[in-house]
């Protein structure tokens, strides 16, 4: 992050265009809120909608599997694949379990995330990386940070996130996804961490309270080469180049909007 505001995450709201995204995904989730079928059968669409999201996320670790094949696998230790899909599983299913935590212990929550993602404890489980430890990310090709850059703006994103603020939900999410993945602080699956982490703030911001906004959907859905272009554009630390992937990840949310909207509207017909 290159911003030196008192307030660095509102200041980036106040950047061309971020505005308009926010107010855009805004409309989109009060939209999908309002569908019929969310006040009869919510907890169905949230539950699929953590499913999707997790399928998406392990589509970009370079675990691309069919949806249906996702919600039928039982075992998910076989392969490389396999255990991407099943990190991404837990995933979503344990960030609900961390949102109390989130506010006040950021750097914990990083820490038990990517225990998830992992599954089995190593050496290098839920710590930051140390120095001459490789990093398997297959996506992410940027430099990386050395281990002391690592620790220092975890703390500074971590102080950030404890701070609050008045920056918009979009405008957080989008900020911890970026450092994440820009820092890349564990020695593998931190992109299916930095895409939890940003759903953890999406949904305890308020904005995205019942889970139904899978972000991760719409970042599949957009490519690998749009994610990767956006991220550029965070890496960057430009004006633009950070408004560009705040624009990103709120098309992503609206994504994620338009399938739960499908979700229910399937239910509606009787048809899932």
């Amino acid at each position: 992050m290159s911003t030196h505001a008192s307030d660095p995450l509102a200041a980036l709201g106040s950047l061309p265009g971020v505005a308009d995204s926010v107010d855009s995904v805004r409309k989109a989730v009060d939209r999908v809120y309002g569908h019929r079928v969310m006040r009869r059968r919510s907890n169905e669409i949230t539950s699929e909608a953590a499913l999707r999201g997790a399928r998406a996320s392990a589509a970009l670790s370079g675990a691309d599997w069919a949806l249906e094949e996702v919600r039928r696998r039982t075992d998910f230790s076989a392969d490389a694949e396999a255990r991407t899909v099943g990190g991404a599983l837990r995933l979503t299913a344990e960030c609900g379990q961390l949102l109390s935590i989130w506010r006040q212990s950021p750097l914990r929550v990083l820490a038990r995330l990517h225990l998830v993602a992992e599954g089995e404890p190593r050496d290098a489980t839920g710590r930051p990386r140390q120095a001459g430890e490789a990093v398997d990310e297959p996506l992410i090709e940027a430099p990386l940070p050395d281990p002391a850059e690592v620790s220092g703006r975890l703390d500074g994103l971590a102080d950030l996130i404890i701070a609050g603020g008045n920056a918009p939900a979009l405008v957080t999410a989008a900020v911890v996804h970026g450092e994440l993945l820009a820092l890349r602080p564990f020695t593998s699956r931190n992109g299916l961490v930095a895409r939890a982490a940003e759903r953890i703030v999406l949904i305890g911001s308020g904005l995205d309270p019942k889970a139904i906004c899978p972000a991760e959907v719409g970042h599949a859905e957009l490519g690998r080469a749009a994610y990767l272009a956006a991220f550029e554009g965070y890496l960057s630390g430009t004006p633009e180049g950070m408004a560009a992937w705040i624009a990103h990840c709120g098309r992503a949310v609206e994504l994620g909007v338009r399938e739960s909207t499908a979700v229910c509207e399937a239910l509606q017909r009787g048809a899932a």
